[in-house]
């Protein structure tokens, strides 16, 4: 619906459901594997944006991060042209908001209270403070938990050892003020134990945005 609103046609790669960062094998040791995936990813992706025409928007910063480190590592290795490589332009979603969609979109700040989550990947890319800015152009007071760091899903792992989200969060719901109403990040499982730990929904900063904004009329 955002990208609907501000413009934007949207373009889905062939065999979606089958493409994978590559990130859920190689954590796990299975470096072969996540390699073939991610390499499968970037072959669609440069089809789909037909060679780098169009930019690329992951929904989840963690994969993003992934894939940004494997083109920077493994372009000499993997069955793809650098020059080809070289062309694809790959965002997550505050970066890909901030960049092309904002000044497609008429904000209209909430009075509000919200919390915001860096996530591992998208502190590691430097985009912390672009969450945080994306997030005051929606709503009028914006709460960053100062003792809290990474959420301890670490991945999947939350799934199966969820006392490592519980030891990371245990401070989170503390940490928040009685009006704050919700949370954003950019990861669905990060959002899914601050949401457990919390006391009240992370969602993606996306449903944020498409909340505050219509279309700029031409």
């Amino acid at each position: 619906m955002l990208l609907k609103k501000a413009g934007f046609q949207v373009i889905f790669p062939n065999e979606l459901n089958n493409l994978c960062c590559g990130m859920a094998f190689a954590s796990k040791e299975y470096k072969d594997q996540g390699d073939k995936k991610t390499t499968e990813l970037l072959k669609s992706l440069l089809k789909a944006s037909e060679g780098g025409k169009y930019p690329v928007l992951f929904d989840m910063s963690p994969c993003l991060h992934r894939t940004r480190e494997f083109i920077s590592a493994q372009i000499k290795d993997i069955k793809i042209e650098h020059s080809e490589i070289s062309k694809l332009n790959i965002y997550e979603p505050v970066e890909f908001i901030l960049h092309f969609a904002a000044d497609r979109l008429k904000f209209r700040k909430l009075d509000r209270t919200v919390a915001v989550h860096s996530t591992c990947s998208s502190t590691k890319m430097g985009l912390k403070d672009k969450l945080i800015t994306l997030a005051e152009m929606c709503v009028t007071n914006v709460i960053i938990p100062q003792s809290i760091g990474c959420c301890g899903w670490a991945g999947d792992r939350g799934f199966t050892h969820p006392e490592l989200n519980a030891s990371a969060l245990k401070d989170l719901r503390s940490s928040l003020p009685s009006d704050c109403s919700a949370g954003y990040s950019t990861s669905r499982t990060c959002e899914i134990g601050l949401s457990m730990h919390s006391g009240i929904n992370y969602e993606s900063i996306i449903y944020l945005v498409d909340e505050c904004t219509s279309a700029k009329k031409d």
